[in-house]
């Protein structure tokens, strides 16, 4: 497996644990306003592997898990023996996806090795392609979310409340997934890098938090377990 970032501690990224982030490159969809682009279209440095390995050797005990986001995971071969190395160590593993490989995801599942999964579900069905570009299919993702439901194994569903995103859109997709045992909502943040077709959408006004945090309480009905800010 390849990774072509690491940050090195998050507090973040693993609900309630200290983690290391480490970044695949290459991912199968394209959306506007992705935050790790160079992953998606390069340039990007591939990380040594076995320093990798000796800096998670190094931070036993320090660190509690090891989360691997992208970019997009499970484009990975060998991703299923990645995460097995991971977890030897005795960290715990998450796994962040855009879900469009329930394949992977259900071999990952099986396999025992992860802890915990995140998959993001980015827009209404019928507005998938638009949003996350041609190769996006809402059903895939949603085969991959009633994976997880059945899996037994913690996971959330989150989305980036986009400007092109209303409230109506927010409980359509409420309504498209089974209840979840969480769902984040994550105010959206204009990426430094994008492609120039894109700078309209890029630049258009962030709701602010106080609307997220009404959609939320909106989404309430339809999903119980939303992640509200205290």
């Amino acid at each position: 497996m390849i990774f072509a970032g690491i940050q090195k501690s998050s507090l973040v990224d693993y609900p309630g644990l200290v983690s290391c982030v480490l970044f695949v490159p290459g991912c199968n969809y394209d959306c506007f306003f992705c935050h790790n682009r160079t992953l998606f279209d390069g340039p990007h440095e591939l990380l040594n592997l076995e320093k990798i390995r000796a800096f998670l050797k190094k931070r036993i005990g320090l660190l509690d898990a090891v989360v691997v986001t992208g970019g997009e995971p499970t484009l990975q071969p060998d991703l299923v023996d990645t995460l097995r190395g991971i977890h030897a160590m005795g960290y715990r593993v998450k796994l962040d996806t855009n879900g469009s490989n329930p394949d992977a995801v259900r071999k990952a599942l099986q396999s025992g090795e992860c802890s915990y999964f995140a998959v993001d579900y980015k827009a209404p069905a019928a507005r998938y392609t638009e949003i996350c570009g041609p190769a996006a299919d809402a059903g895939k993702v949603q085969k991959t979310i009633g994976l997880l439901q059945n899996g037994g194994v913690p996971f959330e569903v989150r989305t980036t409340v986009l400007p092109q995103l209303q409230e109506s859109d927010l409980l359509q997709m409420a309504s498209e997934l089974p209840v979840v045992p969480r769902w984040t909502l994550n105010r959206y943040r204009r990426p430094e890098q994008y492609k120039p077709c894109d700078e309209q959408r890029v630049d258009a006004i962030p709701w602010t938090q106080e609307q997220v945090d009404g959609f939320a309480r909106q989404m309430l009905t339809a999903q119980p377990n939303m992640n509200l800010r205290n």
